[in-house]
């Protein structure tokens, strides 16, 4: 402990010498991942209709057909229970069927806005204007088609995460794949295969909390801020130890302290980015007919400029799946906390949040860039190509892009925080001695996420957050008949009044 806190302060305080040395240091950093990220890459990205031979125009790589085909197992499943329970689960989130009594540390809703905090960021910013760019506005169409999808891969791992939780003596809560991994498998004879596939799953969301949500967001976060405020630059060292301190300050309290400020910042941040997306699309009323007839028509009869029509579907579903993480497993993380003895009915809470996340959201990006007429401009791209967009018509709203992608990518890293930890007390142990390890490396992490240029390991982590995919939904593959059985329980509780609605 004592080593790893000498190392946070030197880290904090040698401002100068990091950034003076930050290019050989991210380069070395750097040069030591790139054989690593392109063995990773090989396998994540493996294109298998490529590999038989047939060329289609467009590579589609295996994690996302892992991703897309879980979402549409699950879809029909659960007979489309993404579009038969949204209305229970909005009521749910309102608190009509809260019990004070149950067991858990956060609301409905805390549980919500903390899986959202994770989700919601640079994917809904940048990813849009990078799937428009090389899809065309076509993209839009299928990703909107993915998001819906998505919503029945939550359902499933969220409803598994809470049936699964452990509770402790102190009332505090853990769950997620590891837990339904291991224990669930156990019950149907795949005791070995659920233990592997539970550590594989924690090693992973370790390293993804430390890469992409926390290495990159604070990066992406200083690179947008510098850029609009150029007196932070050559502080990334600086603005990291603030942003340490920001994070740490609230990480150190918990899930419950975590889900009081992600339930404040998400709707705020949400809101926000909505209100300003509306204003650009009513300034250009007159483009919405045109902009929807460019999305339909580009959805079926895509130009061979954008890789044909699979190319087009493929960049709609890719931007859709790396946006919202269903089927990734981390949100059953935060949904395990909640306050329910009903599994499935945080499960069927769960489901808003690739609709927020990707239908709404991200929908409005894309007509933002669509209306504006910036999806035919070249040479630019990602959160440029969003801020633009913006800009044409707002001014100022750079400044205020800036801001949301420091909340974006601040409530991401408090979220993914308690991901990691909950992956590192699985692995090491739940103790304080434990607990305090994982987050003083996080806050190392952050400091230098903000100092040096890290490409390779960047690529690293978020490669570990998609192949987060493979364990979880073959886990939620072989667990889906039971969620499927305690859906139709559940649905004939609230049917028969046994859940009984509260009313106010």
């Amino acid at each position: 402990m004592k080593r790893i806190i000498f190392l946070l302060i030197s880290i904090l305080f040698t401002n100068s010498a990091i950034a003076q040395e930050s290019k050989n240091l991210g380069d070395r950093i750097n040069d030591f991942f790139v054989p690593i990220v392109d063995v990773i890459a090989m396998f994540i990205f493996w294109d298998p209709i490529a590999s038989m031979g047939f060329n289609i125009g467009a590579s589609i790589p295996i994690v996302v057909v892992w991703l897309v085909f879980g979402a549409l197992f699950f879809t029909l499943k659960m007979n489309f229970i993404n579009i038969r329970a949204f209305k229970h689960a909005i009521d749910l989130v309102r608190g009509k069927y809260d019990d004070p009594n149950d067991q858990g540390e956060v609301s409905h809703f805390q549980a919500l806005a903390t899986a959202l905090s994770a989700t919601v960021g640079l994917g809904n910013i940048a990813g849009v204007a990078v799937a428009i760019t090389v899809g065309g506005p076509g993209a839009t169409f299928w990703m909107i088609v993915a998001g819906l999808l998505g919503m029945s891969s939550k359902f499933v791992e969220c409803t598994l995460g809470v049936k699964y939780r452990v509770v402790n003596e102190n009332g505090e809560v853990s769950g997620g794949p590891m837990y339904y991994l291991k224990n669930g498998l156990a019950k149907y004879g795949y005791a070995n295969i659920g233990k592997v596939l539970a550590i594989l799953f924690a090693i992973l969301c370790i390293g993804g909390s430390f890469g992409g949500g926390n290495m990159f967001q604070a990066n992406q976060a200083y690179a947008q801020l510098s850029g609009q405020f150029p007196m932070l630059a050559g502080n990334g060292p600086m603005f990291g130890f603030l942003l340490a301190i920001l994070v740490g300050t609230v990480i150190i309290g918990g899930i419950k302290s975590i889900a009081r400020v992600t339930e404040k910042i998400v709707p705020f941040m949400a809101v926000l980015y909505v209100v300003a997306a509306l204003v650009i699309i009513v300034v250009n009323f007159s483009e919405i007919g045109n902009a929807f007839a460019m999305i339909f028509k580009g959805a079926f009869a895509p130009s061979a400029a954008f890789g044909g029509f699979i190319g087009v579907i493929i960049q709609g579903f890719r931007r859709a799946a790396f946006s919202n993480e269903a089927g990734v497993g981390s949100a059953s993380i935060a949904h395990s906390a909640t306050k329910t003895n009903e599994p499935v009915s945080e499960g069927i809470v769960s489901l808003l949040e690739p609709f927020i996340d990707t239908v709404v959201i991200c929908t409005m990006t894309a007509l933002v860039i669509i209306v504006t007429g910036m999806s035919g401009v070249q040479g630019v791209e990602g959160a440029q190509l969003t801020s633009q967009a913006f800009e044409s018509v707002i001014s100022w709203f750079p400044y205020v892009l800036v801001i949301a992608i420091f909340l974006f990518a601040f409530s991401t890293m408090i979220s993914w925080s308690y991901y990691g930890l909950k992956s590192w007390t699985y692995l090491f142990g739940s103790s304080k001695k434990s607990e305090l390890v994982y987050k003083f490396i996080f806050l190392i992490f952050i400091v230098i996420g903000s100092s040096v240029k890290l490409g390779a390991v960047l690529d690293f982590s978020d490669m570990m957050i998609l192949a987060m995919a493979f364990p979880n939904i073959l886990g939620l593959l072989i667990l889906s008949g039971e969620v499927k059985l305690d859906l139709k329980e559940y649905l004939h509780k609230v049917k028969s009044g046994v859940i009984k609605k509260i009313n106010f």
